[in-house]
């Protein structure tokens, strides 16, 4: 059967500067799969090829065996992946429950959307508290759960999150990897992150991006044992 992502033989530029090279990969269904390396690695690039931002240059991406090459990112949010940008990207003149309103637009989740809003503040319930706030009041950590709960109102297959603990306290960004780790199995979840420890963690797999390569794939497990990799990347 194949996986619900398949990314084969990628290359990816920015303008003319190439920035990812032969990148092959593969999510399963109800994976939560990790992409780690340091700030310039290739791994937002990764990301923004997968939702359509940035055309492949070489290669083929798939989605539940549907080819992507072609898509707009609109089209491509409405077979069901969904991004939660690195910053957070919220809207901040409009209020809490408007923000998560703009994230149903997609057609598969506008029939739902009271149902997915009330999960949503289930999953954060602070969303609920400040639902008549403007998005920019908000603080650093509540804009994160605002942004994950606007990607989850389109009612994704694939969340794809980039940089999930960026300029958040450790125990806000604990507490969002915790809500994560309770969503439902059959949501597939593709992490970018710099935090290694809590990445490696979270993941079942993991995929290590070094000058726009992939140079490691493995069980997060095995690579949080493996003492290069904690050495490098872990600091110890």
């Amino acid at each position: 059967m194949a996986a619900l992502l398949e990314v084969s033989h990628v290359d990816v530029c920015r303008g003319e500067t190439q920035v990812l090279w032969d990148i092959c990969l593969a999510v399963e269904k109800g994976e939560r799969v990790a992409i780690l390396g340091s700030n310039g690695a290739g791994k937002t690039s990764f990301l923004a090829a997968v939702t359509g931002a940035i055309p492949p240059a070489r290669g083929e991406i798939r989605f539940d065996g549907r080819s992507l090459a072609g898509m707009r990112p609109h089209a491509i949010t409405g077979l069901g992946i969904a991004l939660v940008p690195e910053g957070r990207r919220v809207y901040k003149e409009m209020s809490v429950r408007e923000n998560l309103e703009m994230g149903a637009f997609p057609k598969r989740a506008r029939g739902s959307l009271k149902e997915t809003m009330a999960h949503v503040v289930e999953l954060f319930p602070i969303l609920a508290k400040r639902k008549d706030q403007p998005a920019g009041t908000l603080s650093g950590g509540e804009q994160q759960m605002l942004a994950i709960g606007r990607a989850l109102m389109s009612r994704p297959r694939l969340l794809l999150v980039d940089e999930l603990s960026l300029g958040l306290a450790p125990m806000v960004t604990k507490t969002i990897y915790r809500t994560l780790s309770a969503l439902e199995h059959d949501l597939t979840i593709l992490l970018v992150e710099q935090n290694v420890e809590q990445a490696l963690h979270f993941s079942q797999r993991a995929h290590i991006l070094e000058s726009g390569r992939l140079i490691r794939t493995g069980d997060s497990a095995d690579l949080m044992a493996d003492a290069g990799i904690r050495r490098a990347y872990l600091g110890m």
